[in-house]
Parts: C-alpha cells; sequence; structure tokens
C-alpha cells in the first residue's frame, strides 16, 4: 500500500515573529560566541549614539564600560551626549526588532545600520543569557527629570514589556544610557572590545570616547577634529539598482497618476527627456495610471530601464571622512613615521553610489616582522571579522605590494611595519550577512579600493625609497670614517702636513655631506606637496575610468 502524503494540520502553521526568528539563529546577528556577543553589542550601542548625535548636529561623547560580574557574566553600559529619546519611543527602539529610522521604502543615504535589529537585538541575547531586562536612562532638552525604563521583548509578538518605569536626577541635560547584562568572554586580542574602539576613533575623528575595562582601566581617546563630518542627504531611487519586486511596490504605492510623471518624480536622475526615451522603448502608454501597470508591462519598463542611457547617481548621499581628517586620525592613534591618505570620487555599483578611502601608516610602533595591520570599516563602522570573505581584503591582496617598498608572496597579505585602513561610504553597503562583517566582492568595489590602494602605495614607496637611500648614504658615511684615519694618516706622508687637522676636515665634509641630503630631500618634499592635485570630492567619476 502506497504511504499517504504528509500534510500539515493547520494548528502546525503559524507565522512566527522577527524576534523569534532571531531567537533561533541569534548566530546570524553576529551572537555566535560570548566573545563576539559582547563585543556585537558595544558595536550596535555605539553606532545608535554616534547616529543620534550627528542627526542633531552634536559633537559625540561616547562613555563605555564593561563590567565584570563573574567569570561568564558581564555588564555593558554606553552612554552618550545625543539628543536623548521621547518617552513614546523609547520602549520601541530598544525592546522591538526591525523598528526605527533605518527604514526608507525606497531610496536611501549612508549610514551605520541598514536592518534596524540592532540594539534591540542585543537586549533580547541579554534577556536570553541571563533573564535580566535592559536598563535604558533618558533625557531630552528640556525634560526636569530622565526617564529611566527596565524592558524586555516578548519573543511571541515583538512587543516590549516595561518592567519598571521611573525618574530621576540625571547630571546630563540630554543623552541616553543603556546597560545590559549577558552572558559573555572578555579578552584582548585582535577582535576585541578596546580594539573596537580604537578603530572607531580613528574613523570618527570627531568623537571622544572613554573606554574603562573590567580591570577598571580608563582609555580616553581625544577628539582630532572639532567638526562635524558632512551630513548624508536622503536620495531617491536610481533606476539601475531597482529590481522589478520593488518596482512593483513603487507603482503601488505612488501617488502619481501618470507613468511619465511616476518616473522623473519616484527616481533620481530621471528627467522628462530621459522619461520620454524610457517609455518609447518599453512601448507604454505615459499617460497610464502607475497603479493599472501589469507584471508582464513592469517587466518591459525596467528592461527599458536598465538598457537606458541614464546619468550616474546623485552623490550627495554619501559623507566620507576625508583625506585629511583620516590622516590626522591614524597619527593620533599610532606612533607613525609616515602616513598617507586618499579619497577617491564617488563612484556606482548596482545603481548605488559608493566612495572609497585608503590610508597607510609606515614605521614607528608597528612590528617589522609579520603581516602588516590590516583594517577595514564600512560606513565608519569596522569589520573586526571575516577578513578573508571581505571584498576589501580581495582589493589590498590583489595589489603587487613588492613594487611599493612591503614584502609579500603571491596575493596574500604583505609583511612589513605597515597598516592599512580602508573605508567604504556607501548608501547601501553590501555585507555578506545580517552581522555585517564583511563587504560582497562586486567587480567595481574591488577596482576602486585597488585604484586607491595603489595610489597610497606609491606616496609610500617614495618615502621608503627616501628612506632606504638615506640609510646608503648614512652607511657609507660611517664606512668613510672607518677609514678616514688611515686616509689621514696617507694624506699626511704625501703632504707632510700633521694628520690630526686633516683627520678633522675628512670628518666635517662627511657631515656636509649629510646635511646637504637631508637639505634636498625636504626640498624635493615640499616640490611634491606643492604639485600633488587639489581633489574635489563632489565630483561624480565614471565606472569606465581606467
Amino acid at each position: 500500500m502506497a504511504d499517504k502524503p504528509i500534510v500539515a494540520n493547520n494548528q502546525d502553521l503559524r507565522s512566527i515573529s522577527p524576534a523569534e526568528f532571531f531567537e533561533k539563529n541569534r548566530h546570524l546577528l553576529g551572537f555566535d560566541n560570548p566573545i563576539k556577543a559582547l563585543l556585537t553589542s558595544v558595536k550596535e550601542a555605539v553606532d545608535n549614539s554616534l547616529d543620534a548625535c550627528e542627526s542633531h548636529k552634536i559633537l559625540p561623547e561616547i562613555f563605555i564600560q564593561i563590567q565584570k560580574i563573574n567569570e561568564t557574566r558581564y555588564k555593558m553600559i554606553v552612554e552618550d551626549n545625543g539628543p536623548g529619546i521621547s518617552k513614546e519611543h523609547v520602549a520601541r527602539a530598544f525592546g522591538k526588532l526591525l523598528y526605527g529610522s533605518k527604514f526608507q521604502t525606497f531610496g536611501g543615504k549612508q549610514g551605520r545600520g541598514q536592518q534596524g535589529i540592532g540594539i534591540s537585538a542585543s537586549v533580547m541575547y541579554g534577556q536570553l543569557t541571563t533573564g535580566k531586562p535592559a536598563r535604558i536612562i533618558t533625557r531630552t532638552k528640556g525634560m526636569k527629570l530622565a526617564l529611566v525604563q527596565e524592558l524586555k521583548i516578548d519573543i511571541k509578538t515583538n512587543e516590549p514589556q516595561i518592567i519598571t518605569e521611573t525618574t530621576i536626577e540625571w547630571k546630563h541635560e540630554h543623552g541616553t544610557r543603556i546597560e545590559i547584562e549577558l552572558e559573555a568572554k572578555y579578552m584582548e586580542k585582535k577582535a576585541s572590545v578596546v580594539e573596537y574602539v580604537r578603530q572607531t576613533a580613528v574613523v570618527n575623528p570627531h568623537a571622544k570616547i572613554t573606554y574603562i575595562d573590567p580591570e577598571g582601566q580608563k582609555t580616553i581617546f581625544e577628539r582630532v577634529v572639532e567638526k562635524l563630518p558632512k551630513e548624508a542627504e536622503f536620495i531617491k531611487p536610481h533606476p539601475y539598482g531597482v529590481e522589478l519586486g520593488v518596482l512593483l511596490r513603487m507603482l503601488k504605492e505612488t501617488s502619481t497618476r501618470a507613468l511619465n510623471s511616476f518616473l522623473t518624480t519616484e527616481f533620481d536622475k530621471v528627467g522628462a527627456t530621459t522619461a520620454e526615451e524610457i517609455l518609447k522603448t518599453s512601448g507604454l502608454d505615459p499617460k497610464i495610471m502607475p497603479k493599472l501597470l501589469s507584471v508582464e508591462q513592469a517587466d518591459k519598463l525596467i528592461k527599458s530601464m536598465h538598457g537606458c542611457k541614464i546619468m550616474s547617481p546623485t552623490t550627495t548621499c554619501l559623507s566620507p571622512i576625508g583625506d585629511e581628517n583620516l590622516k590626522k586620525a591614524l597619527e593620533a592613534e599610532y606612533d607613525l613615521e609616515f602616513a598617507f591618505a586618499v579619497t577617491r570620487p564617488p563612484s556606482v555599483y548596482r545603481g548605488n553610489p559608493f566612495l572609497i578611502e585608503v590610508a597607510i601608516g609606515y614605521g614607528g610602533e608597528l612590528p617589522a616582522d609579520g603581516p602588516v595591520k590590516l583594517i577595514r570599516f564600512a560606513n565608519r563602522v569596522p569589520l573586526l571579522y571575516q577578513q578573508g570573505a571581505c571584498a576589501l581584503t580581495k582589493s589590498i591582496t590583489s595589489v603587487d605590494w613588492k613594487n611599493y617598498g612591503l614584502q609579500q608572496s603571491g596575493q596574500n597579505v604583505p609583511n612589513g611595519p605597515a597598516i592599512i585602513l580602508v573605508h567604504m561610504a556607501s548608501v547601501w553597503a553590501p555585507f555578506t550577512s545580517e552581522s555585517k562583517e564583511a563587504v560582497a566582492h562586486y567587480p567595481e568595489i574591488i577596482k576602486e579600493a585597488k585604484l586607491a590602494l595603489q595610489e597610497a602605495g606609491r606616496q609610500l614607496q617614495l618615502y621608503v625609497g627616501k628612506k632606504q637611500k638615506k640609510q646608503l648614504a648614512v652607511r657609507k658615511a660611517d664606512m668613510f670614517k672607518l677609514y678616514a684615519i688611515e686616509l689621514s694618516e696617507a694624506l699626511s706622508a704625501l703632504t707632510g702636513k700633521p694628520k690630526e687637522p686633516i683627520h678633522k676636515q675628512l670628518n666635517k665634509l662627511t657631515e656636509e655631506m649629510l646635511k646637504l641630503g637631508a637639505i634636498e630631500e625636504e626640498e624635493a618634499k615640499s616640490a611634491e606637496e606643492k604639485a600633488k592635485p587639489k581633489r574635489k570630492l563632489g565630483a561624480f567619476k565614471g565606472v569606465d575610468e581606467e
């Protein structure tokens, strides 16, 4: 007798909330293990603090503390001087996954977070591992007392549960503080909390960050620049970055009443002439109501959009660090002999604007043996895990660093006393997972990063070449000094003059040669600085530039 087909009972089928999904799949958010869970929680809280301060034009002051409760449990505290959160939004901001300002239906701008999961996932992880609620203190300007809420997340409904609510006197006029007790492990290693804080200070030179570790050791990362970064502006979606499913939603939600006005109103860089060309190619009536388009008609429209020549996207959605600020920040955090930074003009992948910034430091405190120190960032956030899976790492290993004064075996990370920093700023950074640890391998991104690395590499090679030339001159001078005694004796015998004045003159000649070499080096450096082209960040660079 044949087996009967298995049919699920209606009682077995139900929808689950985002909180319930991530409860079972927390590794997707970066909570793989106790070490990483602590780092992820700090990162999400700091991201929120920096975003809040910048959006309200406040120079950030961030306080981070990790308190050890026992061998497997820690308390994370992150406090900022941001605008604070109004009472009606506090519980949902911290106690509901997929809630907040990260969600713009279409289009976007550069920002640290993209999924809107962030800090609420940390609250949920703390709740799952310790059973303790998160504690939030917040105060907006004008509030007499600060609001204090202790809350948990209802996993079944993905809604916040307020356990207690009170008010207190607080030293800050405005700001927010979050405390989460969680199961964790603290270690000082490459991907550690203190390394994350240090790297965050490098790519956020406008922020002052105070960090206290579990032993009570305080480290202050002072503000390097007194100016907030350029504010990124929201832009509409570019036709090249829209897929059929998104287009169908846009057609249903638009308030426009004709297809030609839909194209010019809802998309970036689509004017009347471009809209006319798109509609002519697709064979669709310009006056048809967008909501009435069938799937087949929408498919024709999107193929026409992708096939037409359309201007590159607006780049005001990006907020670069800037080469000067990046160089200052790198020099502030690391003791270096040489530092150079470059910001590439904006480019595009899949209709999304992005730009690459690179900084290289050399010598000083950096160890001479072993691989260079490699640090990666996306939208001012350090990427501490999955280095090998990242497009930014791929761009570094694809450069022949032997041409630029470093050692390298094959297409591996180079060796030498250097630090290489790569930052990608994008309206939509293509992370490989929800935990935002690596950038996907888009050819356009790898190409742009490689061009920036090569530009920085040329400056490194000039410095290393001059350093080697200077070292050679010193060795030659030392060698000359060793033979100066014998030479002075020989000259004394030939001329009949005393050898002491001759020896003195030979040493003086050696010192003058070294001094002349140093003067020539300074003059050459000054000429290079004057000849260096001034970069304009506002200009868009096409993807075909070589």
